[in-house]
């Protein structure tokens, strides 16, 4: 079996679903240590420059704002790779799968 030819619509939507996952896992980290970090914050009562609501709004915008980043992203990525790749694969032959 050979893959001579990749469908640039369908691996850019596949590539943009799975980094918007990746950015939601992202954000959810960033949401949890800007969380962390309030508490420390609080807890030290330090005087910042930085109002005590932003860490924790940061964070949650994390969730939301990077898997919208990293999905748009990985659709263009996802495009242009399979550009790439037709464009290999028209010269070399394509990419050779042995399947049982």
């Amino acid at each position: 079996m050979v893959i001579r030819r990749i469908g640039v619509g369908s691996a850019a939507k596949v590539a943009g679903v799975l980094y918007a996952c990746i950015g939601f896992f992202v954000g959810a980290i960033f949401a949890l240590i800007s969380m962390v970090g309030a508490g420390f914050m609080a807890a030290a009562q330090q005087n910042s420059d930085a109002p005590a609501w932003f860490a924790p709004v940061f964070g949650v915008g994390a969730i939301i704002f990077l898997p919208i980043c990293y999905g748009i992203l990985g659709l263009a990525i996802g495009a242009v790779t399979a550009l790439i790749y037709n464009a290999a694969a028209g010269v070399t032959g394509g990419l050779e799968l042995d399947i049982q």
